[in-house]
């Protein structure tokens, strides 16, 4: 009768990344532990990354009076350039009238005066409408902007934290397919000591797959 070998122990899994193990798995008993270990520069990222992403997401559409008044002076800053625009260009062509009927008439109590002054008043009226219905037009593309911007670094944060996750479940399955390589290894080679003969029922070249598998799922 042949001797028995003592049952294959689990094989635990690891991957390491420049001799610093980043994930591990074992076994505790009845219950399979995978671990990853964060470096201290990843948590600080992973940290950053939850809080900051907590805050923006709670004041996303809530402006503070600093934002307030930055958008409010580059609503100014376009209103004044656009009155000077105005300015400069109906206060010279009054101007002109006043001079021409002058030296023409001897006074503005005319009819070509006072015709050609309210053209030139509808056409500044008509200026003036155009102007706030385009500083209007500003403070709404100026907001969305903000908005724009805020949104942004959400979906920034927002890949960044899924980036980090996506790289912390794939070196954890990483662990956990060396873990099952080993433990497959193992297992044929205990079946194979125990069947007797030379050990040819191994299948070697399910073995050298598994194994191979889970050595390129540990390279990202």
């Amino acid at each position: 009768m042949s001797k028995k070998t003592k049952y294959p122990a689990f094989s635990n899994g690891s991957v390491s990344i420049n001799g610093d193990t980043v994930a591990t798995t074992s076994k505790d008993g009845n219950t399979v532990n995978t671990n990853y270990n964060m470096s201290e520069t990843e948590k600080n990222i992973y940290d950053y990354v939850q809080n900051s992403f907590l805050d923006s997401l709670k004041n996303v559409n809530v402006f503070d009076e600093d934002t307030k008044k930055n958008l409010q002076s580059q609503v100014d800053a376009y209103t004044n350039k656009g009155l000077d625009i105005i300015n400069n260009t109906y206060t010279p062509m009054i101007n002109d009238l006043k001079n021409d009927v002058a030296s023409r008439f001897g006074n503005f109590d005319n009819s070509v005066f006072m015709d050609n002054l309210n053209s030139i008043e509808d056409s500044r009226a008509d200026a003036m409408n155009s102007l706030t219905q385009d500083i209007l037009a500003q403070q709404n593309n100026l907001i969305n902007d903000e908005l724009s911007r805020r949104y942004n670094y959400l979906n920034l944060l927002s890949g960044t934290q899924d980036q980090i996750t996506s790289n912390i479940f794939n070196y954890l399955n990483a662990a956990l397919q060396n873990s099952s390589a080993g433990n497959s290894y193992n297992q044929a080679n205990y079946n194979a000591t125990n069947g007797g003969g030379s050990g040819s029922s191994i299948d070697f070249a399910n073995l050298i797959s598994t194994i191979g598998q889970a050595f390129l799922k540990s390279r990202f």
